[in-house]
């Protein structure tokens, strides 16, 4: 799940209304530009397809206010000209990459860091899974329970015993996310704020 602090959240909400005025439709709007960017990336065979496509909506999100106002035409051609800057700019790095046998890894990484924020963010998720719905809690613990192929055809399972689309299955699933995502930073924003003072 894309990591979004509030004033990304914010952003990310005016670049969906930049898609389209209508809520439903922008969300699926997104959806459907971010499975072609993604298989783009997959095509191109870039590392992390999923990652970068994350990239090219954080990239437009932070220029949601100026598009708004300024940009004409079909806001799918700007995400697949930031995703084709995007293709080039990983091309380039991978030209400049040092085989692994040739670095000196520093022996005091700070993982131990790492661990702990990942740990935190976890505690974060969970307090916050706890204060979705049971039905949206479900919903979301199940959407994202699969990987690779198998994610495929459980998330087209999953639609089909909702009785809903696969793309309204997404949508909601979109919603839940975006929830999700603002109870865990205001959460943190505790937590850190709580430790600082102790």
């Amino acid at each position: 799940m894309p990591q979004k602090s509030g004033p990304q959240l914010n952003q990310f909400a005016e670049f969906l209304a930049w898609l389209d005025p209508n809520p439903e439709i922008a969300a699926l709007t997104y959806i459907e530009i971010r499975d072609s960017i993604v298989r783009i990336f997959g095509w191109r065979h870039c590392a992390d397809p999923e990652g970068m496509a994350d990239e090219v909506f954080d990239r437009a999100s932070r220029k949601a206010p100026e598009l708004r106002k300024t940009f004409q035409g079909d806001p799918k051609l700007f995400c697949y000209g930031v995703a084709n800057n995007l293709i080039r700019e990983y091309q380039k790095k991978i030209k400049s990459f040092v085989p692994i046998e040739d670095v000196d890894i520093a022996a005091d990484l700070p993982d131990e860091v790492a661990a702990a924020n990942d740990e935190l963010r976890e505690e974060c998720l969970s307090h916050c899974l706890q204060e979705l719905s049971e039905e949206k809690r479900l919903l979301i613990l199940s959407y994202y329970a699969k990987e690779k192929r198998a994610k495929t055809i459980h998330r087209a399972e999953l639609a089909r015993e909702l009785g809903i689309s696969i793309e309204a299955l997404r949508v909601r699933v979109l919603r839940i996310r975006l929830t999700l995502e603002t109870c865990i930073e205001r959460r943190l924003g505790q937590v850190q704020a709580q430790r600082k003072s102790e």
